[in-house]
């Protein structure tokens, strides 16, 4: 039941994260974005992590597997924030709520027991989010979307996140929950600065929407370790990501 429960809670607030996304990636440039929203997750966590943080069991395998993750993280919000910007929510969704497809399918090739009913489930969701998001209207003018760009974005950002899923969970195995969250947005973080300090992607274009980017920050670290806690420290035998992770 708790793992259940877990599974929801992370469900529910990524649902919540991505209908915010459609919104403000219309009319913003995506690095300075996906910057605030990182940066505020890392405060978010950093105070739970050094009072509660588990430190002595991290181990290298763990601070790897975590800088790994937080580098695939930044693949997954690429390409969220780039198909969201690009096209209608018919379009892409359905390709960036696939990504427990391909979680499932790394956990079966890592010799996980992948059930049937793992497979059904997440082809439940999946298909419900695509007969939600083909329902849906037309969101913005009237111009036609680049749909091949937008899917290849969402495909992009669909590895991203199921790589995610897949390394964090692997980093909680070697090591502890909030530290490797942390060093993960950590990671993200430097990561994305470095990207916007290249592109030289202008900051002020996000100050109106500052807080409510700030908001969304703090409140994805407790997705993922909704996510990493919901069936404690996976083994090989026992796939890692069930399919109530899925929130695109």
């Amino acid at each position: 039941m708790l793992a259940l429960i877990c599974g929801l809670a992370s469900a529910l607030s990524w649902a919540v994260h991505d209908l915010l996304v459609r919104k403000l990636a219309q009319g913003g440039s995506v690095l300075p974005m996906m910057l605030v929203v990182v940066t505020s997750g890392c405060v978010a966590v950093l105070a739970a992590a050094l009072i509660w943080g588990g430190w002595g069991q991290m181990t290298g395998a763990a601070y790897g597997c975590s800088v790994a993750t937080g580098v695939a993280y930044v693949v997954g919000m690429l390409g969220l924030y780039q198909a969201f910007q690009l096209a209608p929510v018919r379009i892409v969704a359905p390709v960036l709520g696939s990504f427990p497809m391909i979680s499932l399918g790394i956990a079966a090739w890592q010799g996980a027991a992948v059930g049937l009913v793992e497979w059904l489930a997440v082809l439940a969701i999946v298909g419900g989010i695509a007969v939600v998001a083909l329902h849906s209207a037309d969101e913005g003018g009237v111009r036609r979307p680049p749909r091949v760009p937008a899917l290849c974005w969402a495909a992009f950002g669909a590895v991203g996140f199921a790589l995610t899923f897949a390394l964090g969970q692997e980093a909680v195995r070697q090591g502890a929950v909030v530290p490797t969250i942390l060093v993960a947005r950590l990671t993200s973080a430097a990561v994305i600065a470095l990207m916007v300090l290249l592109a030289r992607a202008p900051m002020r274009e996000v100050r109106g929407s500052l807080r409510l980017l700030a908001l969304m920050g703090g409140w994805m670290p407790r997705r993922w370790g909704w996510c990493r806690r919901r069936r404690g420290c996976p083994t090989r035998n026992t796939p890692p990501w069930p399919p109530l992770c899925s929130g695109c």
